[in-house]
């Protein structure tokens, strides 16, 4: 028999060598008739028997990938095709779930997206003190013992003929009048005792930091309030700063309600055209779920089942404009002393080592948001059972509808990479006259004319490229009689056929006079043929000259 190294054990099963019964009843003392073979000495301690090993698990490994692995060779269910197949099945449930819920997550963002919020405006933040009693305000609050609760009644009149101080002259009103003063005096001494006391526990010290506490907290609320009003008379005043600020508490407090997919919006203030232009974070594209699921292949492999592509890329405009939309109502919420003559909305898409894309625009003036219902119903909210994709179309998408009604554009595709160009620009507080959005642009015309003379304004067209408007002037004013304005503002010359063509406006409306604006130039042919006799009546203006005209009418530098 095999012993373990004397002082060690190492937990080995004991292989039996032969003449294992042999060796087990010599130890044992069967023989003792057989001399042992070394030299003699003391008697050793006879083994303990020999315990046969237990069934029972596996002592464990130190490392269990390689136990796994193991286990896997010398499996012989490893190879089994019915076990391989359960495993793969089971993957691709677990897997599929897990994409469910990725749209679950993607419906729940849509519904809380579109939810109306809460106007930020200068009422709903005014605060209101209320104050806090002292928690033990019992033993404080105990006064002074008053003599009034302790002197006796007077005697009766019995004989009115005597005088009054001959009946307080009586024996008897005169013991009960000493007996109360004795206990005046000695309620007294109680309560002042118990003054004492209360002033070397502290309590009055508490009582007095509680009083100092509070008045602090009134303090702060008044002065919290003064500078809130202050802000109001700043934002009344167009002060960018005051609008910028209210602007921005107004979106933050708008993305609360979607805390788990940041969309931030930052707000630019341009006083020249009271004009917001608001630059909105969109989320990333993989916001959206790209597979329906997963699937077993024939050949028992897993393969995703991927959406088609039109769903993806609606469902991402969908959640992209519902996050504008909000953006808007939370701008137009806020503005109540109606500040704001409009509002532009850059949607922009950041990726991490690109250049930002712009992927939806919105050039809104005030009437256009106030006429257009920036919340969409419940019954477009989606389905939170349902799977990817089965929404609205976007064709018949609300929240879509109703962004392109306000003068929106839109990527027809975001994830390649299409982007637009927005109608105004965030960077600078005092734009150039080519950096002015549709509305902004018309919103200068309309002013600078209006300023100049001009009554009676009835926009014909308006688009991205300008407006056509008539208009009538004032016998006696700088612009008398009726005009015809079309003002472009691209970059572009004017040719002599547009010239042609005012011409040809003025006739039809029965007009005084054209007036031919653009933040371009003119072309030369275009100048000689406002020279002839019969195109005399069109006047032109350039760039330069509306700018003049916006100094001199309006007080607005714009840069070149």
């Amino acid at each position: 028999m095999q012993h373990p190294a004397e002082g060690s054990t190492d937990g080995t099963t004991t292989v039996l060598q032969p003449g294992f019964l042999a060796s087990l009843f010599r130890e044992l003392g069967a023989d003792e008739d057989e001399e042992p073979a070394t030299a003699p000495g003391p008697a050793a301690a006879p083994a303990p028997p020999v315990v046969p090993p237990q069934p029972g698990p596996p002592p464990a490994p130190a490392d269990a990938a390689a136990d796994e692995a193991a286990d896997e060779a010398v499996d012989p269910a490893a190879d089994d095709p019915v076990a391989a197949h359960g495993r793969a099945a089971a993957l691709t449930h677990h897997r599929t779930l897990a994409v469910q819920a990725e749209h679950r997550h993607l419906a729940d963002l849509l519904r809380r997206a579109a939810q109306p919020v809460s106007a930020m405006d200068f009422e709903s933040q005014l605060r209101s003190y209320q104050p806090k009693p002292f928690p033990d305000a019992g033993p404080a609050a105990e006064p002074e013992p008053a003599w009034a609760d302790f002197a006796p009644p007077e005697p009766a009149d019995t004989d009115p003929e005597q005088p009054r101080s001959r009946r307080l002259l009586d024996s008897g009103y005169q013991r009960e009048l000493a007996q109360a003063r004795l206990r005046h005096q000695r309620a007294l001494r109680e309560w002042r005792t118990r003054q004492a006391e209360l002033a070397d526990s502290g309590a009055v010290a508490a009582r007095r930091a509680h009083e100092e506490a509070e008045q602090a907290r009134a303090r702060a609320v008044q002065e919290y309030n003064d500078s809130l009003e202050e802000c109001r008379r700043a934002y009344r005043q167009a002060e960018p700063a005051a609008v910028e600020s209210l602007l921005e508490r107004a979106l933050a407090a708008a993305e609360g309600a979607t805390r788990d997919l940041p969309a931030p919006c930052r707000a630019v203030f341009r006083a020249l055209t009271r004009t917001a232009v608001l630059d909105l974070d969109l989320p990333p594209l993989d916001t959206v779920p790209a597979l329906s699921g997963h699937r077993l292949t024939e050949a028992g492999g897993i393969e995703p089942v991927p959406r088609p592509a039109a769903d993806v890329r609606t469902d991402y405009l969908r959640l992209a404009a519902r996050l504008a939309l909000r953006a808007l109502q939370a701008a137009d919420a806020v503005d109540t002393d109606e500040v704001l003559s409009g509002v532009v909305l850059n949607g922009w898409l950041r990726v991490p080592g690109q250049p930002p894309q712009c992927l939806l625009s919105v050039d809104a003036d005030r009437d256009a948001l106030a006429r257009t219902r920036l919340v969409p119903d419940t019954g477009h909210l989606g389905d939170e059972d349902a799977d990817g994709g089965v929404y609205a179309e976007a064709e018949h998408d609300e929240s879509l509808l109703r962004l392109r009604a306000l003068a929106a554009v839109i990527t027809p595709d975001p994830y390649a990479g299409e982007a637009v160009q927005p109608w105004g620009s965030a960077s600078s507080a005092v734009p150039a006259l080519g950096e002015l959005s549709p509305g902004e642009f018309a919103l200068l015309v309309r002013a600078v004319l209006t300023a100049g003379g001009l009554r009676d304004w009835s926009v014909r067209l308006r688009g991205p490229a300008g407006l056509v408007a008539t208009a009538e002037g004032e016998p006696g004013s700088g612009l008398p009689g009726r005009w015809v304005v079309w003002a472009s503002r691209g970059p572009g010359p004017v040719t002599a056929e547009e010239i042609a063509t005012l011409a040809e406006a003025v006739r039809e409306e029965g007009a005084d006079r054209g007036l031919r604006m653009t933040c371009g130039r003119f072309t030369d042919e275009a100048l000689d043929l406002t020279g002839e006799e019969r195109h005399q009546r069109i006047h032109l203006m350039d760039g330069p000259g509306i700018r003049e005209l916006a100094r001199t009418h309006l007080a607005l530098p714009l840069t070149l």
